[in-house]
């Protein structure tokens, strides 16, 4: 029996399954493929320092890694597409002007992301570069919502949420990089004693505002509270704008929660989770990650997203 038996959480896919699968990759490829979006096709390896370029650490604990007998250097099994395509944009194509790229591929990831879920996602995804306006990231969110209509999910739904918000205010504190770092964990928790500690010797109105994150979630009706309530920083105050744009554009029904630091060492603005009925957990995610180009050497704006092709198969 121990010869066929898989590793944990990896499985096969059966005929009927893999019929549904494919399906989809063909119609979400090909509406992709309508709107501009070029498809790319990365290695499933590449060596770890460019496979986790400009990730922060997000990406380490996830990705396995081997040593290659050719080189002798460390490789790393890919646990995001999208790092690979920023690189294939910096240095493959090197565009001037706007650049709209797609991909469809395996990934690995040490551990499973939730209960019950595989270790091998089959991620398809769009991202869009050279672009930094909020129209750009207006025709992402817009593209997700197409490619969930044509999945034809029940009860869609989109989280957004804006990392400029706590950065800019942690910013206008001065605190240095391991508070900061504490002040995230307490946000992701949603921690309002740790937090209340931490923020005791902050300026009042600064200390405030970080208070008042945990409970800036809800409808769009909590942009309103948010204009209303924290310190006018102009980062913050775009961050809002482009979030009401967001809520005006998005087909399903939206909700915000600017506590939501999902990446952040990654993400450099928007980001944003689909839900539908039958999955357990996000169907899609994605956002803007402007570092990522950056860390390559060139500078570019990025933002797009990533669907868990397998989860929206099995609904």
């Amino acid at each position: 029996m121990r010869t066929w038996v898989l590793p944990e959480y990896f499985e096969d896919i059966l005929p009927a399954e893999a019929a549904r699968i494919e399906r989809l990759r063909r119609g979400i490829l090909d509406l992709f493929r309508t709107h501009g979006y070029e498809l790319v096709m990365p290695p499933l390896l590449e060596h770890m320092e460019s496979l986790l370029t400009g990730t922060g650490h997000d990406l380490d604990l996830r990705t396995f890694k081997l040593v290659d007998q050719l080189s002798g250097r460390m490789l790393g099994v890919r646990a995001d597409i999208t790092p690979q395509v920023a690189r294939i944009d910096a240095h493959l194509l090197n565009r001037k002007g706007v650049t709209r790229l797609c991909y469809c591929g395996s990934v690995l990831h040490t551990r499973p992301q939730g209960p019950g879920a595989t270790r091998e996602p089959l991620q398809i995804g769009a991202e869009m570069y050279g672009e930094s306006g909020v129209a750009a990231d207006v025709e992402i969110l817009q593209l997700l919502c197409r490619a969930l209509e044509l999945a034809g999910v029940r009860n869609a739904r989109i989280d957004i949420g804006h990392v400029a918000v706590f950065r800019a205010i942690a910013h206008a504190a001065k605190v240095g990089p391991e508070r900061e770092a504490e002040l995230f964990e307490a946000l992701q928790r949603k921690d309002v004693p740790a937090l209340r500690e931490l923020v005791k010797k902050t300026p009042a109105r600064l200390r405030d505002a970080l208070l008042l994150l945990p409970n800036l979630y809800g409808d769009a009706k909590v942009l309103d509270e948010a204009e209303a309530k924290l310190p006018k920083i102009a980062e913050v105050t775009r961050a809002l704008a482009t979030l009401r744009k967001l809520a005006k554009a998005c087909k399903f029904p939206a909700s915000f929660d600017l506590a939501e630091l999902r990446g952040y060492h990654y993400h450099s603005g928007v980001v944003f989770d689909a839900y539908c009925d039958g999955v357990t957990g996000a169907v899609a995610r994605g956002g803007r990650y402007d570092e990522v180009g950056k860390a390559f050497g060139r500078a570019r704006p990025a933002t797009g997203f990533s669907i868990d092709l397998r989860s929206l198969a099995s609904r």
